[in-house]
């Protein structure tokens, strides 16, 4: 069980999760809403958010600082490699 904090003042529990993956889609999901908000010109936030990812006794297993970029599309914060999807084949 994974629950995902948002530590901005004052820090709140968002929601839980089952597994790591679905705590990662629902920080991404709170960061395209936070840009969504942004965008829309609702609420302010000059320091941007801060989200944290913690297992079922509360120790912090990510963190991640989020500021709004309105001058572009949302671009999700969850990387392939962070969901498992990476192939780990590379050339490079």
């Amino acid at each position: 069980m994974f629950e995902i904090w948002e530590t901005s003042e004052p820090a709140r529990l968002i929601s839980d999760a089952g597994s790591l993956k679905v705590a990662l889609e629902k920080v991404d999901t709170m960061c395209r809403l936070r840009h969504d908000q942004a965008a829309a010109h609702i609420g302010e936030a000059r320091d941007g958010y801060h989200f944290e990812i913690r297992d079922a006794e509360g120790k912090a297993l990510a963190r991640l600082s989020y500021v709004p970029d309105t001058s572009r599309a949302y671009q999700s914060v969850v990387i392939e490699e962070m969901r498992g999807e990476g192939t780990g084949d590379r050339d490079d």
